[in-house]
C-alpha cells in the first residue's frame, strides 16, 4: 500500500513523521510532503495540484490539518467509490483521525483505525453500516478480493439493512458459516429458502450455491415473498435474482488458450470476447490466462494478458500430460505440441485442478476453454 501524507505546520510535521514511522513498521510505504513557507523542503505546487497527482498514483491520501483544506483540495478529483483512493484527515496534534472518503472500497475506515492506533488517537468513522455493525456489501467484496457491480443497488442493500429489512443473498459458490444479520438465503430466482430441519443455516454447514443446498440438505422453499433487493455472488452477467441486485464477482476463472503460431492480437482478443459472450461471463472473473510453454512468447496472447490486466502462465508438455480428467483430444495438436489438448488441460491445471466450465472451442486458429478453481465464502 502506498500512502501520501501532507502537513502544514511544524506540529503537523511531527505528527506526520510519527505516523509515517508507524506505518512503515507495518510494511506500508508512506511519504510525507510539507506545504508551508515555514517548513524546509516545502512543495512548490498548490495543495490541490499535489492531491490531483496523488489521486492517480497513491492508494491513500492523509491530510494533517483542517478538514476544509482536504475537502477543497480533493474536490476536483473525486469521481467514484470504485476508483477513488482512501482519504483521511488528522488534526495537527494527532488527536482525531477522520475517514473522509472511500471508507469501504478504498479502505479509509480500516486505515483510520490503524492510524489512530499508531497515534493513540480517536478514530472518526461515520459510515452507518459500521456504526450499527451491519453487513456492508462493498466491504464484503473488498475482503474477498471481488469486483462489485451496480453500486446503486449496493446503496439500497445498506439502506434496507439499516431500516431493519431483510436482504436476499444468493451464491453460485459454497458458503460456510452463519449469514450476517438481515441477510436471507435465496435461490437463483430470489426466493428465500430454509433448512427443513432447523429453519436456519447452521454455522458449520457449507453448500455449493442454493441449487445444491436444495438438493443436498433437504431444504424447503419458504413462504415469504421475494426480497426487493439482494446480493448475488456470481461470475455471470445475467445473474440477477432480485429486482435490485448487487453482483459480487470473485476472480476465480482461468482462460485456457491455444493458437496458431503468430496469430494476430485482434484475432486472439475476438476469441476471448466470444468466450465471455458464449456463457455470459464477467471479464473481471478471470484471474489468469494459461497455455503451453511453446506459446510463452506469443504476442497475441501477451497483448490480451496486458489488456485484461491478468497474468499469462504456461506449462510444459509433461506438466499438461499429468493433468487428471477427460479432455477433448486433437491428433494435430498432439503432433505439434506433444500433448493432445492445450486449452482445456492448461485451464484446469492453472485453476488447481478445478472444474471445466467451458470445453474446448476452436475458431479461426484459436482454441479456448474455461476452468474455475475452488472458491468459497466464509462468514464468521
Amino acid at each position: 500500500m502506498k500512502i501520501a501524507l501532507i502537513c502544514f505546520s511544524l506540529t503537523g510535521q511531527e505528527t506526520g513523521e510519527k505516523l509515517c514511522c508507524g506505518l512503515e513498521k507495518a510494511g506500508i510505504t508512506a511519504v510525507l510532503a510539507k506545504k508551508s513557507k515555514y517548513l524546509p523542503d516545502s512543495i512548490k505546487v498548490s495543495t490541490s495540484a499535489w492531491a490531483g497527482k496523488k489521486f492517480l498514483d497513491s492508494d491513500a491520501l492523509i491530510f494533517i490539518g483542517a478538514t476544509g483544506i482536504a475537502v477543497r483540495s480533493i474536490a476536483p478529483y473525486v469521481a467514484s467509490k470504485k476508483s477513488d483512493p482512501a482519504v483521511l484527515v488528522i488534526d495537527e496534534c494527532g488527536r482525531f483521525v477522520i475517514s473522509l472518503l472511500s471508507g469501504h472500497l478504498g479502505g479509509a475506515n480500516e486505515l483510520a483505525l490503524k492510524a489512530a492506533e499508531i497515534l493513540h488517537a480517536v478514530p472518526v468513522v461515520t459510515t452507518a453500516t459500521d456504526l450499527h455493525q451491519r453487513f456492508a456489501v462493498d466491504v464484503f467484496a473488498k475482503k474477498n478480493y471481488c469486483s462489485i457491480f451496480n453500486m446503486k443497488a449496493a446503496k439500497e442493500v445498506s439502506a434496507a439493512l439499516l431500516a431493519g429489512k431483510n436482504v436476499g443473498f444468493y451464491s453460485e459458490f459454497p458458503v460456510e458459516g452463519k449469514l450476517p444479520e438481515g441477510l436471507v438465503l435465496c435461490d437463483e430466482y430470489g426466493k428465500p429458502v430454509r433448512h427443513a430441519q432447523d429453519d436456519i443455516l447452521k454455522d458449520e454447514e457449507s453448500f455449493g450455491g442454493c441449487g445444491d443446498l436444495c438438493r443436498n440438505t433437504g431444504s424447503i422453499m419458504a413462504d415469504e415473498a421475494k426480497t426487493d433487493c439482494g446480493v448475488a455472488v456470481t461470475v455471470h452477467t445475467s445473474c440477477r435474482p432480485f429486482p435490485s441486485t448487487t453482483q459480487v464477482v470473485p476472480k476465480c476463472l482461468t482462460l485456457g488458450m491455444g493458437c496458431r503460431k503468430g496469430k494476430d492480437a485482434e484475432g486472439i482478443a475476438e476469441a476471448a470476447q466470444k468466450v465471455l459472450d458464449r456463457s455470459g461471463l464477467y471479464k473481471e472473473a478471470f484471474e489468469q490466462i494459461a497455455s503451453i510453454d511453446l506459446k510463452k512468447d506469443e504476442q497475441g496472447i501477451l497483448s490480451l494478458s496486458e489488456n485484461w490486466q491478468i497474468p499469462f502462465v504456461t506449462y510444459t508438455e509433461n506438466e499438461l500430460k499429468q493433468v487428471p480428467g477427460e479432455f477433448t483430444p486433437s491428433p494435430f495438436v498432439k503432433k505439434i505440441t506433444g500433448v493432445d489438448n492445450v486449452c482445456e488441460r492448461s485451464a484446469v491445471l492453472a485453476s488447481g485442478n478445478g472444474s471445466l466450465l467451458q470445453k474446448k472451442h476452436g475458431e479461426n486458429g484459436v482454441t479456448t476453454a474455461v476452468a474455475a478453481r475452488e472458491w468459497r465464502i466464509h462468514f464468521e
